[in-house]
Order: structure tokens, then C-alpha cells, then sequence
């Protein structure tokens, strides 16, 4: 009789409409693939060498001011410009370019080089969501901003060059492709329904309990029953907020303290500062009302079996479907099993 904990078996993305592999039989397979060194924990609250820190000038030649709280400001080597020219190319129906414009902004976390996420106060994380919800709104009022990706990746082997805790703000013109992917979902399910895709997942999720890692009053963090990656987490509301605006005061403070807890849960699980792509997608800025929407946020770290063992995204999941051994529901129980006191305030 089929199981889905020892046989191999696909599962749907309803958010995305993909599909990934789970052969969970090979979770006992030795390993003797590539090890990495683990994220290495910094000890000290300055560096005089931080382009990040209070005071310190950055690569571009501002000095950053004296901040006591988290600091926002406009990325010296942005991906994305305002002043970009519109313009096509169209040469064949198989070549086809758009110009696109922006506007890209780093988030320091808090002045403390030494403070990521999980070692925050709630208060202090809660000072971030409020920040972070001004400037989807500044960013989303302006001309020519569709959408607005507010992310952050931790951790060397997430390619991020500096350790000062900080993320990332990317508006633009165009609605990118994983939200356009959500937003077709989302309608679709809307539309058959009438009711939200992911209020219907979150109550779900709430009933069977076997992939909840943490909750609060506003908030619940789940592996969904769809993760590719080995720890992947999703953070979802418990009413319909289709954006960080949507939030009240309590809200945010629920929100703070839930991104406290996974992010607690994740250092813990292994021992150490755990590594992650993570960002929230929210209803897009282009004026539409969106009553589909749901405000959630991902994290997708890549750690499988420890600190120094990650999973690689190559072969068949290049080529074919994404591929996952270890189940989302044993995922889960890991990541519940362990304390939310992060271990190095023990």
C-alpha cells in the first residue's frame, strides 16, 4: 500500500501550479558529496571596516549617519534605475526584450553588526515591519512601481558579501514571474471559489497540524505541503491581509515575533546562523484592488542534513521537476522539536 513517508511520490504546488519530487526512502543514503563550512557567527556590534555600520562610509562614497534603529537607503550599485529610457526590441517573434526601471534600497536590520533576525528583540524586529510597510507604500504610490519585492538573503552561501544583517527592496515597473505565477493562481482559485487560496491552505494547515512549525495569535509558519527545498518555511496570516498595509499594530508585533520564532528555530535546528533566501510577496502597487491577494512570505534555506551539508538544485532539478528527500511533514517535526530560546542565549 502506498506511503507517502517511504515512497516516491510528486506533489502539486497550488500556488504555483508546478510540481516536485519527494522520494523520501532516500533520506538513508550516505553522503559523501561537498561540505560546506558553516556560517561563521560575528561576535562584535562595530566594525570600523562595515560599509553597513553607523558612521562608516560606504563602497560609493555616502556616509552612513549615526542610526539607532533600522536605516533604509537608496543601493549604490542598484540592479534596477529610474531614468531608463523606454524602448523594445522585437527583431523576431522568439527575440523579444523589454526596457524595465526601478528602484533598489538596502534595509539595515538594526545598528548592531552582530544581530541577525533571530537574535533581535521582538520590539526591535517590529520597528523593521513598520519600516518595511512604509516603504511599500512610498515605493508603491510612485509612478511607474507595479510591484515591490522586499527579501533578504543570510548567509554566505546565499551569495551575501556582507555580514551586517540587512535586506533588500526591489520596485519595478513589471510584475516579476514567481508573484505573476502566485497572482494567476490566486485569481483562478478566486474566481472558482470566492474565497482566497491561501486563507483556504491556512485552514488546512491549521486542521491537520502535521506541517506547523510555530503560531501566534495573527500568524502561522508551515513547511507547505508543496517545499522543494529541505527546511523551506511559509509564513501565512490568519485574516486576509493583501499587503504589509493591511496590518494593524498587533499585527505587526505578531508578525515580529513570528519571523522571531522560525528564524529562532532555524539556528537551533543545526546550531548555527542558519542561511536563507527569504521574502514577502504582496498584492502588486498598480492601483488594482486585488481581493484575491494574500500577504504571505517564504523562506527557502538551502542547509539539508547539517551546517555543512546543503542542497544542490542541478541535474534532474534543472532539467526536469524540483526533487526533495526529506518529507515536508519530517521537516516540520524537526524544526518543532526544537526549542524557540535561541541556543546561544542559553
Amino acid at each position: 500500500m502506498f506511503d507517502a513517508s517511504e515512497h516516491a511520490h510528486r506533489r502539486f504546488n497550488a500556488l504555483t501550479g508546478r510540481w516536485v519530487l519527494v522520494s523520501p526512502h532516500r533520506t538513508q543514503r550516505p553522503w559523501q558529496g561537498q561540505e560546506e563550512s558553516a556560517s561563521s557567527d560575528v561576535s562584535y556590534a562595530y566594525d570600523a571596516n562595515c560599509y553597513l555600520c553607523p558612521g562608516n562610509t560606504r563602497a560609493g562614497g555616502t556616509t552612513n549617519p549615526d542610526y539607532k534603529g533600522p536605516y533604509v537607503f537608496q543601493n549604490d550599485f542598484s540592479a534596477l534605475l529610474s531614468e531608463v529610457p523606454e524602448g523594445q526590441v522585437d527583431d523576431h517573434e522568439l527575440l523579444l526584450s523589454r526596457s524595465e526601471s526601478g528602484i533598489c534600497r538596502v534595509v539595515c536590520f538594526s545598528p548592531r553588526h552582530d544581530l541577525t533576525l533571530a537574535q533581535m528583540a521582538v520590539e526591535d524586529i517590529q520597528q523593521l515591519v513598520a519600516l518595511w510597510t512604509e516603504q511599500y507604500v512610498e515605493l508603491g504610490a510612485m509612478e511607474g512601481i507595479n510591484h515591490v519585492q522586499i527579501f533578504e538573503n543570510k548567509g554566505e552561501i546565499m551569495g551575501c558579501s556582507n555580514p551586517h544583517p540587512h535586506g533588500q527592496i526591489w520596485a519595478q515597473r513589471a510584475l516579476p514571474e514567481e508573484p505573476a505565477r502566485e497572482s494567476e493562481r490566486m485569481l483562478a482559485h478566486y474566481q472558482r471559489t470566492g474565497r482566497t487560496l491561501l486563507s483556504d491552505y491556512r485552514e488546512v494547515e491549521l486542521e491537520r497540524a502535521d506541517r506547523i512549525i510555530c503560531q501566534n495569535n495573527a500568524f502561522v509558519a508551515v513547511v507547505p505541503f508543496w517545499a522543494t527545498w529541505p527546511f523551506e518555511a511559509l509564513i501565512l496570516s490568519k485574516r486576509q491581509l493583501r499587503s504589509l498595509n493591511d496590518m494593524d499594530d498587533t499585527e505587526q508585533v505578531d508578525l515580529a515575533d513570528i519571523i522571531k520564532q522560525l528564524t529562532t528555530r532555524y539556528d537551533n535546528l543545526f546550531e548555527c546562523s542558519f542561511p536563507y533566501s527569504a521574502g514577502m510577496h504582496q498584492a502588486p502597487t498598480d492601483g488594482a484592488s486585488y481581493p484575491e491577494w494574500d500577504w504571505h512570505m517564504h523562506f527557502y534555506p538551502p542547509l539539508l542534513r547539517s551546517a555543512a551539508i546543503k542542497k544542490f538544485m542541478v541535474g534532474y532539478e534543472m532539467l526536469a521537476d524540483p526533487q526533495r528527500d526529506l518529507t515536508p511533514e519530517m521537516a516540520a517535526a524537526q524544526l518543532r522539536a526544537v526549542s524557540a530560546t535561541h541556543f546561544q542565549a542559553v
